[in-house]
């Protein structure tokens, strides 16, 4: 292989002091709602809350005082601009981040914050990848690419040498998948320390492209996805050997297993989790019998997130949980017909979120209105009593099913 386990020690001694060595701690509440024995480590309290900040050190404290001088580029959905933004800043080294048009803000943002020259350009990581080549050319900049770089991928194996380290009985690794430069290095690492540790890979089933490599499938690669992370359409040429010879699985996961994963993280494990951060745990949701009974170690490895998708996910997780459930109420169109309703809903537990009160609607009597209703409950038994109250009291109700509900 391109890389070996001494690389990983020695670039484990290269970015000792200046990248935290994070902790790796037991997850309780992810191990009852799994069936698996469930180990976390925290890659999101890095400075720049991603596991990038390894590799990217790694690579920086290797180049010479000519490069250095020069500068460096880098393309990148976020975590990767921010760490070799944050630490080319440390080092005095120039740095120029080509970011997709599609990234989060609040890390378009954080990488400009660190000091470097950011120039937005492609829907996607490949696009941003053809003026990253330009720009370096132009320029005589240093690439320091996000995964397929032995020093790079020398540097995220740093991760699996702590964790076996941490838990050294662990059955397996479940970790996310976009280049592959996270989970070859942690695979090559982990497999040096205990050769019969399993290696499990999470990909976003809308970018399978590690599925697609190792599998000959030519499923397609795209569109919006919570884990923008890990939306990459090719693996390293470096990765993908290391991939065939040491991932057992790829579990391919969809947009609402990486919903349930983040919003686990952030309820349960009260940790921050940006979706590609939380994609292993994802994986653990999309086949639980594979993992059940195992000592299983998983890898935040991000957690930054928009502040407003965060929001949004934990509204859709109650909606899918029947905590938040809306029901459409046929009602006579007089005065005073809102109030016994409030006081019927508040007799039954409910809390009234929100109210829409219609009446030009053709289906409904002209001496009739619609009422539109939003309730927080206690769980899906509690939707269905309030359901049943309000048929008895000649409501007409009907459940209005949300996006997520609908999922």
């Amino acid at each position: 292989m391109a890389i070996s386990f001494a690389d990983i020690e020695s670039a484990r001694s290269t970015i000792a002091g200046a990248v935290l060595r994070t902790p790796t701690l037991p997850a309780p509440k992810l191990s009852a709602i799994t069936g698996a024995e469930v180990y976390v480590k925290y890659e999101n309290l890095q400075v720049t809350n991603s596991f990038k900040d390894r590799g990217a050190l790694a690579k920086l404290a290797s180049l010479s005082d000519v490069e250095r001088r020069k500068g460096v580029i880098a393309m990148s959905a976020g975590n990767h601009a921010q760490s070799v933004a944050y630490h080319a800043a440390r080092l005095g080294i120039p740095a120029t981040i080509v970011m997709p048009v599609t990234t989060p803000f609040v890390k378009v943002a954080a990488t400009r914050q660190y000091g470097a020259e950011v120039v937005l350009e492609g829907e996607t990581i490949a696009e941003s990848q053809v003026r990253c080549e330009a720009l370096r050319k132009e320029r005589g900049l240093t690439l320091v690419h996000p995964y397929n770089d032995p020093r790079i991928i020398a540097g995220q194996g740093t991760i699996g040498i702590e964790m076996l380290e941490a838990v050294p009985d662990l059955d397996a690794l479940v970790i996310p998948i976009g280049g592959g430069g996270l989970i070859a290095g942690c695979a090559i690492a982990a497999r040096a320390i205990n050769p019969k540790i399993e290696i499990f890979g999470a990909e976003a089933e809308l970018y399978p492209s590690a599925w697609n490599a190792l599998t000959g499938e030519r499923r397609g690669c795209g569109g919006a996805t919570l884990a923008e992370g890990i939306a990459v359409k090719n693996v390293g040429d470096l990765t993908l050997p290391i991939l065939r010879d040491l991932v057992s699985e790829i579990i391919l996961v969809d947009e609402a297993l990486l919903e349930r994963a983040v919003n686990a993280f952030l309820t349960l494990q009260k940790a921050m989790a940006e979706g590609a951060g939380a994609a292993g745990l994802a994986a653990m949701f999309a086949k639980p019998k594979l993992f059940h009974g195992k000592k299983v170690g998983l890898i935040l490895c991000g957690g930054n997130i928009d502040p407003r998708i965060l929001a949004s996910i934990m509204v859709r997780e109650l909606e899918r949980d029947d905590r938040i459930v809306s029901f459409r109420l046929t009602i006579p169109d007089r005065p005073g017909v809102l109030g016994p309703i409030a006081t019927r809903l508040g007799e039954l537990g409910a809390n009234i979120l929100e109210v829409d009160h219609r009446r030009l609607f053709l289906d409904v009597p002209a001496k009739g209105a619609r009422l539109d209703v939003t309730l927080e409950t206690r769980d899906a038994g509690h939707a269905e009593e309030i359901l049943q109250a309000l048929i008895k009291d000649g409501y007409q109700p009907v459940r209005i099913e949300t996006a997520a509900a609908m999922e």
